[in-house]
């Protein structure tokens, strides 16, 4: 199997909330033709790529993770045209578009769940999960919801009440569950053709790939998921033949499995293996308990991320890990950390291998805002997932609509960061990022492919430093986020000259093969070695 698309190699994805981007209709919803109206913005960031949460017809029973129809944009965002229109504008830009592939479920709105639910059988009988009778509670590997429907039978589902999970069979049917379909059978074979025939529609519409949510869950009792790989080896091999440019980005979160399954990107976030939490979401009393290494009290450990990226990453022989800033599934990066602390992390993110990808608002540090109340489902997830903040002016920017209005409420501390404010000052945070990103397109050893070894990786120590190279091209970079200055040394060969490419306090001294570096805190170093 290939690499796949080889503009891959040098993506840099921004995420867009669509409802919380811009809105360009003043009912305060974000809509498509506000990220269009935004479009020069994004390609002034340098990024190249963006990936779309869903901005399906849905009920919004989870923020469009429930789509009730796969080939219609739903109205609150706009057209199908629109939709066309910004893969159209964004080309123009040289940014590609991905979009969600909600592969795993559906509303319980869908025209295929309602079918699915009559009681005579019909061609969408078998195209979700049903037990034999309202009387059986399943065997313990699904969570089901009894009682809906005019048919005798509990469906099965993946996330909410709501989400009737598709029918890709079971890997190892249980036989005393008669309803429990091998992978083979017309019902689970069918799901996967309609599969197929959604990311051809869009595909044909002018988008560049899927993020598929949740691609781990689709075929039940698959120990190793085996049989889900099988699937999207399945699913590549078909876009490898008529779609060969597209990408393939699932939310998986083990790039071991995923990528051997054939997606070109596979995440490495808050589930499934560890690591992430432990660079950016571990706190005291939090959902991540413990200390985050990118935290200024310098309490944290670089060692259990690296190790299980080095892990994950030696064992992939095909594809990328991406490292994200953050998503619309937990926490910002921005929750009580200072801009200081911002500038070090997105130095790293923007230095490390595979495919980076940038959540809206987080290039000028927009906040976490904790407690709000549960939005379309969100509920702790709620306050990543605010509006973007342009300027000063009414709503940041991001609407005309009144006030109560808005999707939901706008960062309320006078301090709050914009776009605007930001523009004008070269030592922002949305300035550093540019510069970071402009030196990444600058210099392949710091691309997706190029080669990473660490060479200061300590437990529960700082600083973290390690090596990016591309044929002869040798990049060192070193991140000190505790809130003291450290000192570190150690060997590296072939080094005559080092030249500066970007630092924040920290100095670089080499002597013969001794390298030392001296940091202060919360500072960053970023050098070509030759």
């Amino acid at each position: 199997m290939n690499k796949g698309p080889k503009w891959l190699d040098t993506a840099i994805f921004y995420q867009i909330y669509p409802q919380s981007f811009s809105d360009s209709s003043g009912d305060g919803i974000g809509d498509i033709l506000g990220i269009i109206e935004r479009l020069d913005y994004i390609a002034s960031l340098g990024v190249n790529a963006l990936w779309l949460n869903p901005c399906w017809v849905s009920p919004m029973q989870d923020a469009g993770y429930d789509v009730a129809d796969y080939m219609a944009v739903d109205p609150r965002y706009g057209t199908n045209d629109d939709l066309e229109r910004l893969f159209v504008e964004a080309h123009k830009r040289g940014i590609k578009v991905c979009v969600d592939l909600v592969a795993g479920h559906t509303s319980i709105e869908h025209p295929w769940f309602k079918a699915s639910c009559q009681p005579t059988p019909n061609a969408y009988s078998d195209r979700y999960v049903w037990t034999q009778s309202v009387f059986d509670g399943g065997d313990g590997s699904m969570r089901f919801v009894n009682g809906y429907a005019p048919r005798d039978g509990n469906f099965g589902i993946n996330f909410f009440y709501c989400q009737p999970a598709l029918n890709y069979g079971f890997a190892q049917p249980n036989p005393e569950c008669p309803w429990q379909q091998p992978v083979d059978a017309p019902g689970p074979q069918a799901t996967r053709q309609a599969m197929r025939d959604v990311m051809d529609f869009w595909l044909k519409k002018g988008a560049d790939g899927f993020r598929v949510d949740m691609a781990m869950s689709l075929v039940k009792r698959d120990p190793g998921r085996v049989e889900t790989i099988k699937l999207w080896q399945e699913m590549r091999a078909w876009l490898d033949a008529n779609w060969p440019e597209a990408a393939l980005i699932s939310e998986w979160c083990n790039p071991t499995q995923a990528l051997a399954a054939g997606f070109h990107v596979d995440f490495m976030i808050h589930f499934d293996v560890p690591g992430y939490p432990s660079l950016f979401l571990q706190r005291e009393g939090g959902p991540w308990p413990g200390h985050s290494y990118f935290l200024r009290e310098g309490k944290g450990t670089v060692t259990e991320f690296v190790g299980e990226y080095l892990k994950q990453r030696y064992a992939c022989s095909e594809g990328y890990i991406a490292v994200p800033s953050g998503n619309h599934d937990f926490q910002r990066p921005n929750l009580l950390r200072g801009v200081d602390e911002l500038e070090v992390i997105f130095a790293f993110l923007l230095t490390w291998p595979g495919v980076p990808f940038i959540y809206y608002g987080d290039e000028i540090g927009m906040r976490y805002l904790m407690g709000l109340p549960s939005k379309e489902g969100g509920y702790a997830r709620t306050g990543t997932r605010t509006p973007m903040q342009w300027d000063d002016g009414p709503n940041a920017g991001f609407s005309t609509a009144d006030e109560a209005d808005l999707y939901l409420p706008i960062d309320p501390l006078p301090d709050r960061p914009t776009v605007a404010a930001q523009e004008e000052d070269d030592g922002s945070l949305l300035n550093h990022v540019r510069r970071l990103i402009e030196l990444r397109h600058e210099w392949p050893a710091l691309q997706a492919a190029g080669d990473m070894r660490p060479l200061v990786a300590e437990p529960w120590s700082y600083p973290f430093v390690y090596e990016r190279r591309s044929g002869d091209e040798r990049i060192v970079v070193a991140v000190n986020p505790a809130g003291r200055p450290v000192e570190t040394t150690f060997k590296l060969d072939g080094v005559a000259k080092v030249d500066s490419l970007l630092a924040r306090d920290a100095t670089i001294n080499v002597s013969g093969t001794t390298v030392h570096i001296a940091m202060a805190e919360v500072s960053y170093g970023i050098w070509r070695v030759s």
